[in-house]
């Protein structure tokens, strides 16, 4: 397992660690796995009362390696790749403790979806988030769009998904996706701060806050990722997107005709 992605336990705290600084922490295949194997342990694990999801260095993570967007060098299909990303964050659902993402620098993409399937996001000042999909040809396919439209409403999802905008730490602390905004060098010790207050409850009263709050959100973040899932396998397919490598390997306009 790499260890670009880590997991440090102790006072019944769970800390994963985006570690590939030299990247803002992208993600790579390996480090999926490395994610979806730390969130099976956590599953399992009956010590653990909260979770703090961090990034070490200059950001949280800026998503996914723009050279791996459309290209797939693993053994599985599109289809089985995304089913498998599904699946593997999904896992978030079934944890009993709850998860703060302290987000700082970038919060790119698939990164910042994931961020947004965690209960609680706190983030830095200077902290920037953004869903750069379209802009590359595809759409968000990590079922945050779904948490976001539940937060914030069709019309700022509709404007970060279809313009790619960045929106920072203060504009997203007004729409309600992250609930605080500290000092980049407060953003460690205040999330820390928050694990240890939910630890200290009592571990069936968090876990059952916890479930309350998330079937009113789950079912519509499941049915979302689902058409997420057909929709990314038909873009990957699609004349359009061919298209559109074609023109920027060619470094010409593009010619879509819809299809």
């Amino acid at each position: 397992m790499t260890d670009r992605v880590r997991l440090e336990i102790g006072d019944g705290i769970a800390v994963i660690s985006n570690d590939h600084p030299d990247k803002h922490n992208a993600f790579d295949d390996e480090m999926d796995v490395a994610l979806f194997d730390i969130l099976a342990e956590l599953r399992v694990r009956s010590d653990v009362r909260a979770v703090v999801w961090r990034g070490e260095g200059a950001s949280f993570s800026s998503g996914r390696d723009v050279s791996a967007i459309g290209a797939n060098t693993t053994a599985l299909t599109h289809h089985q790749l995304m089913a498998r990303g599904h699946r593997g964050i999904q896992q978030l659902f079934d944890l009993d403790a709850p998860i703060i993402a302290a987000c700082h620098g970038w919060t790119l993409g698939g990164s910042f979806q994931r961020a947004l399937l965690c209960d609680i996001r706190i983030a830095s000042t200077g902290a920037r988030f953004r869903l750069p999909e379209v802009g590359h040809g595809v759409i968000p396919d990590t079922g945050g769009v779904a948490r976001l439209y539940q937060i914030c409403g069709p019309g700022v999802v509709s404007d970060l998904v279809l313009t790619g905008r960045v929106m920072d730490a203060d504009e997203a602390l007004a729409h309600g996706i992250v609930s605080r905004v500290v000092s980049p060098e407060s953003l460690d010790d205040t999330a820390m701060e928050m694990a240890e207050r939910i630890a200290a409850a009592p571990a069936a009263t968090v876990s059952m806050a916890r479930r309350v709050i998330g079937r009113l959100a789950e079912p519509q973040i499941r049915a979302s990722m689902e058409d997420e899932l057909i929709g990314q396998t038909y873009i990957n397919r699609s004349d359009d997107f061919a298209e559109f490598r074609a023109a920027r390997a060619d470094g010409r306009a593009p010619r879509y005709t819809g299809s």
